[in-house]
């Protein structure tokens, strides 16, 4: 599941200050080369004991990402459902209060990268 008109695509910001401010909101680097990355927010639904993680796609648009001074630009957020072994279903439908959750997190981590 794509997020459209979450705010965050397009914004920029140095790789340093969005690790921190990623990381205040929960969010992980998780997967990342030289010139993007991608920070994950896991989030769990007790009642179907399944997983969701919510992505944010970045990629530098000046540097490279193993200088704190980076710029990187949001490109996509992303909600998946996690399936074994490893993966993630981007198609499966999410429910309301995983939803909920990831709408609140992408709203923090937006109003720490406009301040």
């Amino acid at each position: 599941m794509i997020f459209e008109n979450t705010g965050l695509d397009g914004l920029k910001s140095d790789l340093a200050y969005l690790d921190e401010s990623a990381e205040k909101v929960g969010f992980i680097r998780w997967q990342w080369e030289y010139y993007r990355a991608t920070y994950d927010l896991k989030i769990e639904d007790k009642k179907s004991d399944a997983e969701y993680f919510l992505r944010i796609n970045t990629r530098a648009v000046e540097g490279k990402l193993e200088k704190p001074d980076t710029v990187l630009q949001i490109e996509a957020v992303y909600l998946g459902k996690a399936t074994f072994p490893h993966g993630l279903e981007y198609d499966t439908p999410a429910p309301q209060p995983i939803l909920n959750v990831a709408t609140k997190k992408l709203q923090e981590l937006k109003l720490l990268l406009e301040a």
